[in-house]
């Protein structure tokens, strides 16, 4: 059988599906792919393991139908048609808990470096700018005692909101679809409704999948019901916050500051203006980006397409119900 790797991963990964009988197949370093061809590429494999972005719509489980199995290195799957894949009677997977921690520390990252404004004040030295220190100029703000809302409690947020209780002392009010019981009883967080999220925090930091529920939440509307010294920061996706609106927000003084791992579109033009503000710091997509976590989410990907492989449940599965087909 044979495995299509769509980028590269490290290579003990890859060793490790050879050595569970799968032929290999790896993408050129740094392809971008097209739909038409990732489907050309798909044809002769029995299995697909997809890194990157390129979207897995229903033009492609139609001609790719033939597929085993897809493994994602990625937690979120919104650029894979999960109903097109069940009726397609593929299991897809991804690697959820492994990048938490590792996400979580670049929010937390994002939200200190809005705050102190770090970004622009180190760019300034790197144009020659820095003349030396202003006593009143471009000051930052603290974070110390503030109110830390996250928008998706889930793994990754849970992993910020006790960072930012333990460094910070920072309390912790969030919105989601349910309840967080074991972030209420361990951080004593706060369950409140979007508009108080919205309305109470000082810090806004979103964790949650991009779906037709969430797509764009964050817009001129809900901008200008923050407080006027708030800070949005986002490292879950681009789509959850509509970024013409973040840039008039951030212009007109609507909110204070902003920090992005992800943007909207992605990748961002070096001719954004959200770039050249003193009060916004922007990361090129790297939540997972350490070695720890790419190697752990490569070989989970690896793991889920060996179960399938041999003929059982991907751990890690996303369409549960391609099962019951069976």
């Amino acid at each position: 059988m044979k495995v299509f790797i769509s980028r590269n991963i490290p290579d003990t990964t890859a060793a490790k599906l050879m050595e569970e009988g799968l032929e290999v197949i790896t993408a050129e370093r740094g392809k971008s792919w097209t739909s038409k061809e990732l489907i050309r590429a798909c044809q002769q494999v029995d299995f697909l393991l997809h890194r990157g972005s390129a979207v897995l719509d229903a033009n492609f489980f139609q001609h790719c139908g033939h597929l085993k199995g897809i493994a994602l290195t990625s937690v979120g799957y919104n650029h894979v048609d999960i109903r097109a894949a069940t009726k397609a009677g593929i299991p897809v997977s991804n690697t959820p808990d492994v990048l938490s921690e590792a996400t979580a520390d670049i929010a937390f990252l994002l939200m200190l470096a809005v705050s102190r404004k770090a970004f622009f004040r180190a760019n300034q030295i790197a144009r020659g700018e820095w003349k030396g220190m202003s006593f009143t100029q471009d000051l930052g703000v603290e974070l110390y005692g503030k109110t830390l809302g996250i928008f998706g409690l889930g793994r990754i947020g849970l992993a910020l909101a006790r960072k930012a209780k333990a460094v910070y002392k920072m309390e912790v009010i969030y919105h989601n679809r349910n309840r967080n019981n074991k972030a209420e009883q361990e951080l004593d967080a706060v369950y409140v409704s979007f508009d108080e999220l919205s309305e109470k925090s000082d810090v806004i930091s979103v964790h949650t999948d991009l779906s037709p529920e969430t797509a764009e939440r964050f817009n001129a509307e809900t901008f200008k019901k923050m407080k006027k010294s708030a800070i949005f920061i986002n490292t879950a996706r681009g789509g959850i916050h509509n970024e013409f609106d973040l840039t008039n927000a951030l212009m007109n003084g609507d909110i204070w500051g902003a920090g992005l791992d992800v943007t909207n579109p992605e990748p961002m033009l070096p001719s954004n203006p959200l770039l050249n503000m003193s009060n916004v710091c922007v990361l090129p997509h790297i939540g997972s980006a350490t070695v720890e976590t790419r190697a752990k989410m490569a070989l989970m990907a690896a793991n889920n397409l060996v179960a399938a492989k041999n003929g059982k449940k991907m751990p890690q599965i996303v369409n549960i119900d391609v099962y019951k087909m069976k």
